[in-house]
């Protein structure tokens, strides 16, 4: 065995080292080997069975606890970011090019939980939908819910962000109650095999909710059942290869694949000055950001033909002025590609682009460039290089090759139509941006080619200044795009949280609906009490408890005073003429009133338990209500989410749902919507 370090896998427990089968990754800058990873004997059904056996005490978990974990987990690497910046000098990248992979991937956690303690009840499983009534009289009827799978998710990443592309999966997946097994790229595998021995440190996931294999996957898809989910970010040769498993075909185990693609960037036809000045700025970013190393760069920019001499001339000025070398040098400013088999990877596909392109700036082809590095030939850096190709609607590799480096290609074009055919050649996408004027209408472009991406960045002067840019997926956001693409999802708020759980229709009557989802569904059971529900705290209160109202009949008065008081002198309210030739017939009570009107009949003016209204969710108004109608309320305690104290002074509270129907005399739905307010609890 060699002597230099030999990367574990974190599984079962333990560090795994294998005995042989070993591949080297050596050092971007230096050519030195720094470590060897294997995974050669790896007992891979062992390691699904250890998930699935003690990693699954994440599904018995709430979600705020998941997510109280994963802030936690957050808090803990940032406090040791500069450990990893340290790793992150060996691949090549710059500390700003190191701080999208780093504290990028932390701040997605962040995100992640911040999103689930807001939007997301404290449970287990996720109620989905209101109640689906199926029956005449009520007694019949269905919520969608989502409980966390009994299986483990898979995720296999990619060499370029061994910390952020790990972080974004992960994130969603704990989140759902699932469990993970990472399998990280070899490049960069050392950055990823840190971070997760770090969250293994804190002690705040539960053992077996997070496994790393360094190495190959062996037989581990074999070991995977219906439960299970896989996702793969990287080529998608190698995707496609991997989404054909015919032990995944037939059990129907999901498979997301986000792929490299060759995305683009446009100017727009009318472009002045300013916004050809945006466009360069951001094409010239994603060329060096990361060394052009990301699965969103901008791989062909298209331009109006009349502006291509232009654009590519300003290009080349501000690439003339990027120092590439060791990022341990002060003037450096680029930092190298991951590997030199990644360097020699990127010649040879720049060579195929220079068939139908010409190359104007960089590249193995010309001598635009010196290397800061000790030695050039050990190391693997790359210089920012442009082609421009004369004849894109003729050219087939300009559309299909994706060199994945600082390298673009610049492509004129006469209209929109000949602009969106050449755009749809990359056959799907996962970003596109259009830079325009702030008053350039592009609708007509955005339909043509949205349907071809996951994401459309638009950018102009207004947009500008706090844009995050072409290439920076975020947590909120859908991370995935079409055909080559990969045709998969990742991110997306709570849509990559939902990915990882099962979706069930649950039928029956409203009672069993109430008692499975610990939400109160409308014609399940009500009981009243003495006691004023706004009496009561957070802990005495119990889900379906109702209030049953006095009555209120509506004046003309109230009316008239709301309309002075509110400054709402709409003529169906105030105006007896214009409302009698109105869709109402006759004036009609406003329905801000109704609301305010019925707050004064449920709430309970004495001090006590409850200390604010939170918010309000759901309201529509049903039926008009006119002078002479007499409203009632029924206030009803729905559900009911702790709320985690953020200090020990504050006082320990929860968050109510009531279910308010305001009815007329006729017993008729008048108004309905959902009222939370925050009440005290028990510390």
């Amino acid at each position: 065995m060699s002597d230099i370090k030999t990367l574990s896998s974190l599984v079962l427990g333990k560090a795994y080292i294998a005995e042989s089968e070993f591949r080297t990754v050596h050092h971007a800058i230096t050519g030195e080997p720094i470590y060897q990873v294997s995974s050669a004997g790896i007992d891979t059904k062992a390691v699904v069975d250890y998930a699935k056996e003690y990693g699954s005490a994440l599904a018995n978990w709430t979600f705020h606890e998941r997510a109280n974990a994963l802030k936690g987990v957050a808090q803990y690497l940032m406090q040791r970011k500069e450990d990893f910046y340290a790793l992150a000098t060996a691949t090549g990248a710059t500390r700003k090019d190191a701080w999208v992979d780093i504290e990028g991937g932390f701040g997605t956690l962040f995100a992640y939980s911040s999103l689930v303690r807001r939007e997301l009840s404290d449970e287990t499983v996720l109620i989905e939908d209101a109640w689906i009534p199926l029956s005449k009289q009520g007694t019949f009827g269905a919520k969608h819910i989502l409980s966390p799978k009994l299986g483990v998710a898979v995720h296999i990443d990619a060499f370029n962000f061994p910390i952020w592309g790990m972080l974004e999966k992960i994130a969603p997946t704990l989140l759902a109650g699932v469990p993970c097994i990472v399998k990280p790229a070899t490049e960069g595998a050392e950055m990823t095999h840190a971070v997760v021995a770090a969250i293994h440190d804190s002690g705040l996931l539960p053992e077996g909710s997070l496994q790393l294999i360094c190495g190959q996957t062996y037989d581990l898809f074999d070991h995977l059942n219906a439960q299970d989910t896989i996702t793969f970010t990287g080529s998608a040769v190698t995707g496609q290869k991997l989404r054909a498993h015919p032990h995944l075909n037939a059990n129907s185990i999901p498979f997301t694949m986000e792929a490299d693609s060759v995305n683009s960037a446009v100017l727009s036809p009318d472009a002045n000055d300013e916004t050809i000045d945006l466009f360069v700025l951001e094409v010239f970013r994603e060329v060096t950001t990361k060394a052009g190393q990301k699965c969103t760069a901008i791989r062909r920019a298209f331009v109006p033909a009349a502006l291509l001499e232009t654009a590519q001339t300003r290009l080349i000025k501000k690439l003339q002025k990027v120092v590439v070398g060791d990022p341990n040098r002060e003037e450096v400013t680029m930092g190298a590609l991951a590997s030199v088999k990644q360097k020699r990877d990127v010649t040879e596909k720049v060579t195929e682009l220079s068939q139908e392109a010409d190359v104007v700036f960089g590249s193995h082809l010309r001598e635009d460039f010196i290397l800061h590095v000790d030695d050039a030939e050990k190391s693997a850096c790359y210089p920012p290089t442009v082609l421009v190709c004369h004849q894109p609607t003729q050219a087939q590799n300009i559309h299909r090759i994706e060199a994945f480096g600082p390298v673009v290609t610049l492509m004129p074009y006469n209209d929109l139509g000949e602009l969106s055919t050449l755009v749809a050649r990359g056959e799907g996408s996962l970003v596109a941006s259009i830079v325009r004027n702030a008053d350039e209408n592009i609708e007509a472009l955005l339909k043509k080619i949205a349907p071809w991406h996951g994401r459309v960045h638009i950018l102009d002067s207004e947009s500008a200044r706090e844009s995050t840019g072409h290439g920076s997926p975020l947590p909120l956001l859908v991370h995935g795009g079409p055909g080559r693409a990969g045709g998969g999802e990742e991110l997306g708020g709570l849509r990559a949280v939902k990915h990882y759980m099962q979706r069930t229709a649950l039928q029956g009557s409203p009672n069993a609906i109430t008692q499975v989802s610990h939400s109160w569904t409308a014609g399940a059971d009500v009981f009243e009490d003495r006691v004023h529900p706004f009496k009561k705290s957070f802990d005495e209160l119990r889900i379906g408890e109702r209030l049953l109202t006095a009555r209120r009949t509506v004046t003309e008065a109230d009316i008239v005073n709301f309309g002075c008081l509110s400054g709402d002198h709409f003529y169906a309210h105030m105006d007896k003429i214009a409302a009698a030739d109105s869709f109402f017939g006759e004036r009609v009570a406003h329905g801000y009133f109704i609301v305010s009107a019925a707050a004064g009949l449920f709430v309970d003016a004495a001090a006590g338990p409850v200390i604010a209204n939170y918010g309000m969710d759901n309201l529509r108004f049903v039926e008009p209500v006119k002078i002479g109608d007499t409203i009632q309320v029924e206030l009803t305690c729905k559900q009911k989410t702790p709320k985690a104290q953020r200090d020990p002074e504050e006082k320990a509270h929860g968050v109510v749902v009531w279910d308010i129907k305001v009815k007329n005399q006729r017993d008729e739905l008048v108004a309905t919507y959902d009222i939370l307010t925050l009440v005290e609890r028990q510390a």
